[in-house]
């Protein structure tokens, strides 16, 4: 699992960086508030559609074509931000990119539960966990190290996408054959596990809350970059 878990790795260090980034570029931009809130709700929107087509695409394609097409999304919409400024564009392409994210993530933990034994599928996922947490936290500490002002962070997380893509294409670990599912309707999970079921839902305005809109706040008290990625770390 060291190929997925390596790649997902870069995924969220560049996740962790770009969440913290785009949320103080747009306290810079020419955008009201109200786009402001909207712009960084879009990669929440666009995370949420994936996970009602994202099992349709990796069974169309597959594993690794899906993982390829998906984070390829992700790398032309993140660098086509530079080059369409604009509360609009943005929207779009933070939808994009959430998609892609979401998509990246359903592939590769399908991937991970299909492959590992029942046995030890627990320690699989702590280390997929903990590896993938650890980096993106690490994220956040490039924030005080760029221009926010610049279009330099877009290269980097386009760069560190583009890692994750080569990690997983050149795996020598076969793709799990796909089987088909029968899906598991809304109602009987939130009848099943109401409580679980709004933890859920709450547990996502919150975080989806805090991690968009800290940062934009801490820079409008002027609080310096530096200070800003370590305590999102």
């Amino acid at each position: 699992i060291g190929a997925l878990v390596l790649a997902t790795s870069a995924v969220q260090l560049a996740n962790g960086f770009f969440g913290t980034f785009i949320s103080l570029r747009l306290t810079i931009e020419d955008f009201d508030t109200t786009m402001v809130g909207v712009v960084l709700s879009a990669y929440f929107a666009g995370f949420t559609a994936a996970a009602f087509f994202c099992t349709d695409i990796i069974a169309r394609v597959g594993h690794i074509r899906a993982y390829a097409a998906l984070a390829g999304m992700v790398i032309a919409a993140t660098a086509a931000m530079p080059l369409l400024p604009g509360s609009l564009s943005w929207f779009a392409l933070r939808a994009v990119i959430g998609f892609g994210c979401a998509g990246i993530f359903v592939t590769t933990e399908s991937w991970l539960n299909a492959k590992a034994v029942p046995e030890k599928r627990g320690r699989v996922f702590s280390l997929y966990m903990v590896g993938t947490f650890v980096a993106l936290a690490l994220g956040q500490l490039l924030i005080g190290r760029v221009e926010i002002a610049s279009a330099a962070p877009f290269g980097i997380i386009v760069t560190l996408f583009a890692l994750a893509l080569v990690f997983v294409s050149m795996t020598r670990v076969e793709p799990p054959q796909v089987q088909t599912v029968a899906p598991l309707p809304y109602g009987l999970l939130a009848r099943a596990a109401p409580t679980a079921f709004a933890g859920a839902i709450l547990s996502g305005l919150i975080t989806g809350a805090f991690y968009a809109l800290i940062p934009a706040w801490m820079q409008a008290e002027s609080i310096d970059q530096q200070t800003i990625g370590v305590v999102m770390l």
